[in-house]
């Protein structure tokens, strides 16, 4: 599904090339069809609750799936499938939007792209907890990435994000300490091949706050949470080229303390 998107992003890049040569007052004139060109060719599966959409048009290609895990509590795949029909209008909306922009202004049309795959992050009694991969491209030199999560009270039948178990996002981001940036930067240093300068200036090699990360709650052994996965998407903690970061550790005492009470039942400390 990704390799889509990818394809997507590198014909942007050539298209954003070609824009950007010398020599010229600018690309000539170019005639883009309409919208309605061709049909959309549609995909949709569904197996044991899991779904599978996949569509393409003139304007957009468009992909979502979450499994079966989700297909099984009708609530969450009602919703699941809201957030398919809000994803795909907006995406038909910006793509045909940005088609008549293009051909007002004699420009080539490059097709938008969007990608959402839900996965099970952690299963365990009373809650389940999922990640939403997300992939773009909006006719730039380059797609985007980013990364969702979500929680599912079984018994309260409502989701959440996973930052919402916690008293607050300072409280979280306390009961971290240092154990994120260190963890940030030995992977920051496996990339780049050199250790993070100390007191650099720099903004990619600064360790990015908790209102900019990304949360899941993750199990090793299926009956509680006791592990988190802390993203930073592209651009958060590195340049493009690095791509995503994602840090995992073991919940400890002073992350469970930072638990909400009512949820601390569903969590214990990871040694």
């Amino acid at each position: 599904m990704m390799r889509a998107i990818l394809a997507l992003a590198l014909a942007g890049t050539v298209t954003a090339c070609d824009l950007g040569g010398g020599g010229g007052s600018g690309p000539a004139p170019t005639d883009t069809p309409t919208a309605t060109a061709s049909p959309s060719a549609t995909a949709t599966a569904t197996s044991n609750g899991a779904r599978t959409v996949s569509e393409e048009t003139d304007d957009f290609l468009f992909e979502y799936s979450y499994p079966a895990e989700v297909g099984e509590i009708p609530e969450l795949a009602a919703l699941l499938d809201a957030r398919l029909a809000k994803q795909r209008a907006e995406l038909a909306r910006d793509a045909e939007s940005a088609r008549r922009e293009a051909r007002a202004n004699g420009f080539p049309y490059n097709k938008h792209s969007f990608s959402s795959e839900w996965q099970v992050v952690a299963s365990i009694p009373g809650w389940l907890s999922l990640s939403e991969s997300i992939a773009t491209y909006t006719g730039g030199a380059h797609g985007n990435t980013t990364l969702n999560s979500l929680v599912w009270d079984k018994e309260a039948g409502k989701a959440m994000d996973a930052i919402a178990l916690f008293t607050s996002p300072a409280a979280l981001e306390e009961a971290l300490g240092d154990r994120f940036c260190d963890g940030l930067n030995r992977e920051r240093a496996k990339r780049r091949g050199a250790p993070v300068p100390k007191d650099s200036d720099d903004q990619f090699d600064q360790c990015p706050g908790i209102d900019e990360l990304e949360v899941l709650v993750g199990s090793s052994n299926r009956r509680t949470f006791n592990r988190l996965t802390i993203y930073a998407g592209p651009y958060v903690a590195g340049p493009y080229v690095e791509g995503s970061y994602e840090v995992d550790l073991n919940i400890d005492r002073a992350i469970l303390a930072a638990v909400r009470p009512e949820f601390r039942e569903a969590f214990s400390v990871r040694n």
